[in-house]
């Protein structure tokens, strides 16, 4: 009887392990690979500044971010993973309420790349994580799961932590690939804690926007 429980405890304990292992060897390993690509984006608005995230999907510099990080700014600065900054310009907002917006800096070398993944193939409880500057800590890793699919509203719900200053970056997949943009969360105590529900809009349809 004692072998056989010891056995089960065994096996119980080894399979969460195996469980958290993403498809890029470990989570720090897809970081490392991924963070190049993730950028700061700052507005100038008349009353102070905007912050939030965008991810470089081609390596001429255009930047994947969301619209309302620079709705009515004046300047936008892009801020590289390196502390680069380059002044961007916008190229294109994407649909009404979508909250998309492509931007394109000049940089003097090929950059680093997040690959767009495919939103249709998620499930709930799939492994994400997410990578933003909340508050301005650039470079924020969190990891969670997907909460929810909301088929209704469109769009993606995570228990991993998004923070003002998340908007825009990317939700990923374990093969770090974007599955969604971090857009918002729920936000019952203006923003006295983070209660572990975020949102994002779904790749598939910023593709839609893209193939335009």
């Amino acid at each position: 009887m004692f072998r056989k429980i010891f056995i089960m405890l065994a096996i119980f304990s080894v399979i969460p392990v195996f469980g958290f292992d993403f498809h890029y060897g470990t989570i720090s390993d897809l970081y490392e690979r991924i963070n190049p690509a993730i950028v700061s984006v700052d507005t100038q608005l008349s009353d102070g500044v905007s912050c939030g995230t965008g991810c470089v999907i081609d390596s001429d510099g255009t930047i994947l971010t969301s619209a309302h990080i620079i709705e009515d700014g004046s300047e936008i600065i892009v801020t590289m993973s390196n502390g680069e900054d380059y002044k961007a310009t916008l190229l294109k907002k994407f649909g009404e309420n979508k909250d998309i917006a492509l931007l394109k800096i000049n940089a003097p070398y090929q950059l680093k790349t997040v690959k767009l993944g495919d939103s249709g193939k998620i499930r709930v409880g799939d492994s994400v994580i997410a990578i933003g500057n909340p508050f301005g800590f650039n470079g924020t890793l969190t990891k969670g799961i997907i909460s929810r699919i909301d088929y209704y509203k469109n769009r993606i719900q995570t228990d991993a932590a998004i923070n003002p200053g998340s908007s825009g970056g990317p939700l990923l997949n374990t093969h770090g690939e974007i599955i969604g943009i971090n857009q918002a969360i729920y936000n019952p105590d203006n923003n006295i804690s983070n209660i572990g529900i975020g949102f994002a809009t779904p790749v598939n349809m910023i593709k839609e926007y893209l193939n335009e």
